[in-house]
């Protein structure tokens, strides 16, 4: 029998009558069975310290990418759930990958049955066209069926406006998601950052906020059209916001969320030509960053995400303009947002009821009788993100080698506890 009590929690909990009350949790066999002050120690019953730590729903990432199947050398199923487990995720929707993209039923069985047995819930996210390829739809409804969780052609987005049209018309019939990465290809070119004055200095091609704001805004149209709901995955400019927040008060069917990473760094930190800052889309001003910060405030952005992309070192320590696009970020999207200023409050509502919420998944409710599905987390707590403390196969990170202000201490789900 499994015994575990957390001794005075600060529970950070909304969907629960405990909500900010601090208080004391066993979990019996992945059971709540008490929530109460003083319970006592019973033989056999693991103790944590849970004084200035607070209690909350496992965090949920929209957007994680690993390399099962096929690019096992990035990031493998294992690795890729300690590395979320460390973060404080106890689910995650996973990206189709570019090497073996999941885009039919059997791909999606092939990702369920490989995650069996993890203490992270994987949801597979399905392309929504054949391969990802943006040519025609991919098997939408069987994907679903077997348990794609919603569909996205990754970061690759889908340019034929009518193949998005017959994707959100279709979806809709079986309450399917589709989510967009909003970026115009022709626009964008061959853009390596944000283009603006620091892409003038650093004689780098720029990506311009348009071809973000263009796509998005081709897309609230067909949503609109067809009364269909959508998802902006990492949206990264203040003119997005802008628009998103306005296709909200229209009472349209629309969501989005943002990286951890954008709502801290900015081009100005590609100075020094740094390929772990190299993003999709790439990191903007500081006045977009401003604005993604005054859209998590008001409602408008729904959930923070990780966007996890591990490479190889090869894919990155070269040439700022041949290396690879992305970041880990499972392990230190809750530090970076932290460091946003976001409050822990906040913190529970964009990483764990926002996109839960988002995607039709139950809440999870701290009350007695509950599955334990679980984050400890200390806001104080200083650590270095290092080869002794990184848990994923991959180290490209702007964090890298630095101390780390916040951390997750202890995650349960499915009757499975670690801690760190």
């Amino acid at each position: 029998m499994n015994k575990i009590l957390l001794q005075s929690v600060l529970v950070v909990n909304p969907q629960s009558k405990n909500h900010k009350s601090k208080l004391d949790v066993l979990v019996v066999d992945g059971q709540i069975l008490k929530i109460e002050c003083g319970v006592p120690v019973e033989e056999g019953t693991k103790v944590i310290d849970g004084r200035g730590k607070f209690l909350s729903p496992g965090f949920f990432d929209l957007r994680a990418g690993f390399g099962d199947p096929g690019l096992e050398t990035k990031e493998d199923m294992t690795t890729g759930c300690m590395a979320a487990a460390a973060g404080g995720f106890t689910g995650i929707a996973l990206m189709p990958n570019v090497q073996m993209p999941t885009y039919s039923k059997a791909d999606v069985s092939y990702i369920l049955t490989k995650a069996q047995g993890n203490l992270v819930d994987v949801h597979p996210l399905g392309c929504i066209s054949h391969r990802g390829e943006g040519n025609e739809l991919a098997e939408l409804f069987d994907m679903y069926q077997t348990g794609a969780i919603a569909f996205t052609d990754g970061y690759q987005p889908v340019a034929d406006a009518g193949l998005m049209s017959r994707a959100l018309l279709y979806a809709k019939g079986f309450d399917g998601l589709i989510c967009s990465f909003a970026e115009d290809a022709q626009v964008a070119g061959k853009g390596k950052m944000n283009e603006g004055v620091m892409s003038t200095f650093l004689g780098l091609k720029g990506n311009p906020a348009l071809a973000e704001e263009l796509m998005l805004l081709r897309d609230i149209y067909l949503a609109e059209y067809h009364e269909a709901r959508i998802h902006f995955s990492t949206i990264s400019t203040l003119k997005s916001v802008d628009l998103i927040r306005q296709a909200k008060r229209k009472g349209l069917l629309v969501t989005c969320d943002v990286s951890a990473h954008h709502l801290v760094f900015s081009e100005d930190d590609l100075v020094e030509f740094d390929s772990n800052y190299k993003m999709q889309p790439p990191l903007r001003t500081k006045e977009d960053i401003k604005a993604l910060l005054e859209g998590l405030q008001d409602g408008t952005i729904d959930a923070v995400v990780s966007q996890h992309t591990p490479h190889e070192v090869e894919y990155k320590q070269v040439e700022f303009e041949k290396a690879a696009y992305g970041s880990i970020g499972l392990q230190t999207a809750f530090s970076m947002a932290l460091r946003a200023g976001l409050t822990t409050e906040q913190i529970v509502d964009k990483m764990s009821i926002g996109p839960r919420k988002i995607l039709g998944l139950p809440p999870i409710k701290i009350e007695v009788g509950e599955i334990a599905n679980l984050t400890l987390f200390d806001t104080e707590a200083l650590w270095r993100f290092d080869i002794n403390t990184n848990r994923s196969k991959s180290s490209n990170s702007p964090l890298w080698g630095q101390q780390i202000k916040g951390q997750v201490k202890w995650v349960c789900n499915h009757n499975r506890y670690i801690e760190f």
